[in-house]
């Protein structure tokens, strides 16, 4: 994969880490495409589910996908960026113990929550990096476990129920969540480069929000 357009500012031969993307919708399946075009080469894919036909309206599949389980449709987006990528597809994840930089990107509050409290004091992981969306709007969370204080703010912001959360959510009369596909691009491009000043400089926006429709962001 040639790489001048991005290895002078960010060298993918010097990163060596696991990444496991957990949950592989809108928001994971532009999180690994962004990574594969950086040329990140070890990627852990995590989803049980298939691509369906509403899904291409926000997420990286396309029409051809529809049927495929996720994580093998990210798969193939990814190889055909980047031939060299290792890529290790996984189903569900159901507790086990990771290590290197944790995306994770499922609808699940609970589940987010036990990812969190699982690794908070895992120092073989490096990064976990949260992301919400609704319709136009969207927040990114990020912790480090070598940072306690960070991990218990990042903890607390996981404070609500899968009920209060869908009842946040913007829903269409068929009740499926409405999303347009630049909220989730953004707020994983901005999930990314977090993660990158993480990597390169040590440095880590622990919650970052926009909202597109009225041209709002914030970070801290």
């Amino acid at each position: 994969m040639n790489l001048n357009k991005s290895r002078e500012y960010f060298d993918p031969s010097k990163f060596k880490d696991e990444i496991h993307i957990i949950g592989c919708g809108a928001i994971g399946s532009a999180v690994a495409e962004l990574l594969a075009r950086l040329g990140v080469e070890n990627l852990h894919l995590h989803d049980f589910d298939k691509v369906e036909a509403h899904n291409i309206a926000n997420q990286m599949f396309s029409e051809v996908h529809v049927g495929w389980p996720k994580v093998k449709a990210v798969h193939e987006i990814c190889y055909a960026i980047n031939p060299a990528i290792k890529i290790t597809k996984h189903g569900k994840w159901e507790g086990q113990e990771l290590k290197g930089y944790i995306f994770m990107a499922v609808d699940s509050i609970e589940t987010r929550k036990e990812i969190a409290k699982k690794h908070q004091y895992n120092m073989g992981v490096k990064g976990m990096f949260d992301f919400r969306m609704r319709l136009t709007d969207a927040q990114h969370y990020a912790t480090t476990p070598k940072d306690l204080e960070l991990t218990k703010v990042f903890l607390g912001s996981m404070n609500f129920t899968k009920e209060e959360a869908k009842e946040a959510t913007p829903m269409s009369a068929c009740n499926i969540a409405l999303s347009v596909a630049y909220a989730p691009r953004a707020i994983v491009a901005i999930g990314v480069a977090n993660f990158i000043n993480l990597v390169k400089n040590n440095n880590l926006k622990k919650f970052i929000q926009f909202d597109l429709e009225n041209m709002i962001l914030d970070a801290f």
